[in-house]
């Protein structure tokens, strides 16, 4: 059975704030994400298999060095 985390599981998990999660949900830049009954769950399996291919900077969302020259 798919374990689903809330919020404050998700958030730690991933070393964030609750607000930066919020915000990740909101923009659509979180997988597994759903709401259920009013209430954000967020598939562990596909939340983790997401993080051990990068997460974002694997999507090319967001890079770790905004500055750079353009070349």
């Amino acid at each position: 059975m798919t374990e689903l985390l809330t919020i404050d599981e998700t958030a730690a998990l991933l070393k964030l704030s609750d607000r930066t999660v919020y915000e990740m949900l909101r923009t659509g830049r979180l997988p597994g994400a759903a709401k259920v009954s009013g209430k954000w769950r967020i598939d562990r399996d596909k939340l983790l298999a997401w993080i051990a291919k990068g997460g974002e900077l694997a999507e090319g969302t967001g890079t770790r060095d905004e500055g750079g020259s353009g070349e």
